[in-house]
């Protein structure tokens, strides 16, 4: 019964250990002039400027694919994905990242092909140099103040919610960490989860508006934590759901 259960994780500092964003900026050396813009454009934004430094420093696509291979995520995490997607879990990833990176690092640990939707900032290739864009563009704002400009992921798991009709009866698990992560979790309905990581600013915004949250909340620290704790949680719902079954047949 595990299909009836939708898995949406957070990318950075979630499902992977760090943020893809730093990393590569950092490993290209361009910390000073990400301080330098920090202040002056939004995040989205100041990717992008990033990237275009990396050209003019003769930085290929190639090259940052390369940086991406080395960004770690986690046996534990990479085990509970593949076992959640063969038990029939319909997984996605909405994240403030881009789909370039993203795809990158899943398909260096195998898993991309377990992800039925990656909903983030589309990524292309323009004349040799990665541009990054945002998932809601400037002519449709999403008008959500809890979130960038750029992605509202409140907005995002109502889109998903509304794609599932009535009769499948689906449930929802969101995995996150961050202040952007707090809006899709207020989307949540009672019967689902949402699993924010320990100190950091998901789970103290949720602590704050606990009574504006009516999702089961989950606390996890670690990759390997995370793990157990989906992985238990997959196979409790799943259970429920059996035992909701055979009533409902009696």
């Amino acid at each position: 019964m595990a299909g009836k259960i939708v898995i949406i994780f957070d990318f950075d500092r979630t499902l992977i250990e760090d943020d893809s964003d730093r990393w590569v900026f950092t490993r290209m050396d361009l910390t000073q002039l990400f301080r330098d813009l920090r202040p002056t454009l939004p995040w989205n934004s100041l990717m992008d400027r990033l990237l275009e430094e990396m050209h003019v420093l003769g930085k290929s696509v190639d090259d940052i694919a390369d940086c991406l291979r080395g960004m770690p995520l986690h046996p534990s995490v990479v085990s509970v994905v593949k076992q959640a997607h063969a038990l029939g879990c319909d997984l996605k990833v909405a994240s403030d990242s881009n789909q370039f990176y993203i795809r990158t690092i899943l398909e260096h640990y195998g898993i991309y092909s377990c992800f039925s939707e990656i909903i983030t900032n589309p990524a292309v290739v323009d004349k040799g140099r990665l541009r990054i864009f945002p998932y809601h563009g400037s002519a449709a704002p999403h008008g959500c103040d809890l979130c960038p400009s750029n992605l509202c992921k409140g907005r995002v798991i109502e889109q998903i919610q509304v794609s599932l009709s009535e009769s499948e009866s689906k449930r929802l698990i969101y995995v996150g960490d961050g202040g952007n992560d707090f809006c899709p979790t207020l989307k949540l309905a009672a019967g689902d989860f949402v699993l924010p990581r320990k100190d950091y600013p998901l789970l103290s915004r949720i602590s704050k508006n606990s009574n504006l949250v009516k999702a089961k909340v989950c606390e996890w620290n670690s990759s390997e934590d995370l793990a157990k704790i989906l992985g238990k949680l997959i196979e409790c719902m799943s259970n429920e759901d059996k035992i909701s079954s055979s009533t409902t047949q009696l």
